[in-house]
């Protein structure tokens, strides 16, 4: 059988017929050349032997992203720079660095790239690759834990085949891959497919007691429901949770550091993806601690209005329901029993969706939804960390985590030998935790339960004394608290925008005035980033993962880019904006009139006005898929008062399922009317189409 194993870099050969990918890692008689037609789009694989390629361009590839169709042509996207973050088992971790976004049309139709709307595209995919923190390996599935590394035989099995489907975040742009291999056995383009993650690697190396091992963390971020903070919350119909990452804690014995870890790669100038450089694992013992977060497991949004805190609303029918026993169902199936810690608070807007949560836990366990109680599946534990930690007493903590201590004994951790050919221990259930945006009080207690289960491997290995815990060890509790800080600005920044508040505390394990200013310049970036700038970025999430799927031509979206909203909505920032400037201007000079003053500062308070009393018009949406149902939501659940709505709200594009659902608007406008040119029809919102046909 031929080897399925992945390639670990090419030469790509560019001419204006075929994109040519020559494998580099093999002898080059034994190696198949990928090719992919400029002209129909084909993929083939060549015959082994065939002769020298000559090309206009060639460039060094690392690894293959996939292929995303946009408005008027396919674009290849290639990994071209990478950087080794260390070592597990031999294979090296890579970071991606730098991307090509290649068209697979021919140079003769270029001018089809020009259009606004296919430029459009282009910045949303190129704005999502350097946003994002890829990960790979050609050796070593970063997509599975360990556990589900050592419960399947991968002998015969390609890396797509065995990668976790939620974390094969570039799957959907191999799907054009994956079909031919599974089509055509001669074609098999297994050894082109490579799996990447969203999330994040951190390997250093440690010690205690004088004995060296080595301490990993790893995030997985799902691409399902993947998204931005306000734009991403609850379930959607098939269970998938939004901000639904899986946090692995690895420790791997008998480690051999080979050199320190260079200067450049340490977590002072790397927060976001951490360091580890030049470790080499040489582990008998292999022990693994899995937790998960994901948003609250209800249907519910909030909506931006250019308020502070947005209005909340929650969707209680019975597609929630059933959407949240698929949730579950999964998360059992997956992990064992779950322990739900449930971090909102349990007074003020936060209260509805704890309600709601505990409503939807009791309906499972008792039975009550239409299927067999999940009462030993699920249990559910409730922690009001803003009224237990408040006045900066963080290190109450504690008092959730010795109320875990019995489950978390019960479900264990994963311990592996390789002198065993089974599993030592395995870990029966995981720790699923929540607030509003799963960021910052989740991450403190993640953190707190990562340190407790440390605390039970450590002593299992033999480094710990049974009466021995990781906080006696000030050196070691230095790496490990940057490394979950550090773990908590990446999830952060990637859902958010902004570093994660509170992170004083977990590198610390104070609470600091420091730590208070550092959040509070943070919240204001995020209410900036949240507004005005996660419309397009929420866009970028949909189009990458295939949320939303391209078609037709780029004639028929232009309300991608161009904004339909009223003259009168769109000319009052720049009436405040020129008010502003010419009553500053005014004061600045002597002799002025005061009715010029009183006249500027008028018009500038009356715009501030109009713009927060319809501040829903002036936050930036997504376009590809924008959130009709939530904003005009009226079923049963529960709704904050609304803000910043005005007397109309027409400019958003509706689709036209919305008027199958007979979704109303709050408040009594006319329907909008739209222009063909103004439908989005180029796109497909995969959600949408999934309804139509229940509806």
């Amino acid at each position: 059988m031929a080897s399925r194993t992945l390639h670990e870099s090419y030469s790509l050969y560019i001419t204006s017929d075929a994109y040519v990918f020559d494998p580099t890692d093999g002898p080059s008689h034994q190696s198949r050349r990928l090719l992919i037609s400029r002209r129909n789009g084909d993929i083939v694989l060549s015959q082994p032997g065939e002769g020298p390629l000559y090309a206009q361009d060639q460039l060094v590839v690392y690894g293959i992203m996939g292929i995303l169709s946009l408005a008027t042509s396919d674009f290849l996207v290639v990994i071209t720079g990478r950087e080794a973050r260390g070592r597990i088992d031999g294979h090296a971790i890579y970071l991606a660095t730098d991307f090509k976004v290649l068209p697979i049309a021919p140079p003769s139709s270029y001018h089809l790239l020009d259009h606004p709307v296919e430029r459009h595209l282009q910045k949303l995919v190129e704005r999502h690759l350097h946003e994002g923190v890829f990960w790979f390996s050609h050796g070593w599935d970063l997509t599975r834990r360990l556990q589900s590394q050592a419960s399947v035989n991968p002998e015969g099995k390609a890396a797509w085949e065995l990668a976790d489907d939620r974390f094969f975040w570039n799957k959907y742009l191999h799907s054009r891959f994956i079909d031919i291999s599974t089509s055509n056995p001669q074609q098999d383009l297994s050894r082109f497919i490579l799996p990447v993650i969203y999330g994040s690697f951190d390997l250093r190396p440690a010690h205690i007691n004088r004995t060296p091992f080595l301490i990993c963390l790893i995030s997985r971020r799902s691409r399902y429901r993947a998204g931005t903070r306000y734009f991403a919350r609850g379930l959607d119909q098939h269970g998938h949770a939004a901000n639904y990452n899986e946090t692995e804690q690895l420790i791997l014995t008998d480690a051999s550091p080979l050199d320190s870890i260079p200067p450049s790669y340490t977590s002072a100038n790397r927060p976001a993806v951490g360091g580890g450089f030049g470790a080499v694992v040489e582990n008998k013992t292999r022990m693994s601690f899995v937790q998960t977060r994901g948003s609250a497991p209800i249907g519910f949004a909030e909506i931006n209005t250019l308020r502070y805190i947005p209005d909340l609303v929650i969707m209680s029918t019975e597609e929630m329901s059933r959407a949240c026993k698929l949730h579950f169902q999964e998360q059992v199936a997956l992990y064992g029993k779950q322990l739900l810690v449930n971090l909102v608070n349990s007074k003020g807007r936060e209260k509805a969706v704890k309600d709601e949560y505990e409503r939807k836990v009791a309906e499972l366990t008792k039975g009550t939804t239409g299927a067999e109680a999940m009462k030993d599946d699920l249990k559910y534990v409730y922690f009001d960390f803003h009224k237990e930690c408040s006045k900066m007493r963080f290190d109450r903590i504690e008092i959730l985590v010795d109320q875990l201590v019995p489950d978390l004994k019960d479900a264990g951790y994963f311990h592996q030998s390789i002198n065993s050919a089974t599993p030592l221990k395995i870990q029966t259930g995981v720790v699923r935790s929540n607030c509003m945006d799963c960021l910052d009080r989740t991450n403190v207690t993640q953190a707190a339960v990562a340190k407790w289960s440390l605390t039970q491997q450590l002593r299992a290995a033999g480094i710990l004394t049974e009466k021995d815990r990781v906080d006696d060890h000030p050196e070691f509790m230095h790496t490990f608290r940057h490394m979950w800080a550090d773990h908590a600005d990446h999830i952060s920044r990637a859902y958010s925008g902004t570093p994660a508040l509170k992170t004083d505390f977990t590198r610390t394990g104070k609470r600091s005035h420091e730590g208070l200013v550092k959040d509070f310049w943070s919240s204001v970036t995020r209410y900036g980033k949240n507004n005005f700038l996660d419309g397009e970025r929420q866009d970028a999430f949909d189009l990458f993962t295939g949320a939303w799927i391209a078609h037709g031509g780029p004639a028929r979206a232009t309300a991608l880019i161009t904004d339909t909203r009223p003259l009168r909505v769109r000319s009052m920032p720049y009436v405040a904006f020129f008010a502003l400037l010419f009553m500053g201007s005014a004061l600045s000079f002597s002799g002025v009139p005061g009715y010029i003053i009183a006249t500027c500062a008028l018009a500038f308070a009356v715009s501030l006005f109009y713009i927060f009393s319809h501040g829903i018009e002036y936050v930036n949406w997504p376009k590809l898929n924008p959130p009709i149902e939530s904003i005009f939501y009226e079923g049963p659940g529960f709704k904050t008062v609304q803000h910043g709505r005005g007397k109309e709200f027409r400019w958003i594009p509706l689709p036209r399922w919305v008027k199958f659902r007979s979704i109303q608007p709050f408040h009594k406008v006319s329907t909008p009317v739209l222009h063909k040119l103004e439908e989005i029809e180029m796109g497909t919102n995969v959600a949408s189409k999934a309804r139509k046909r229940v509806a």
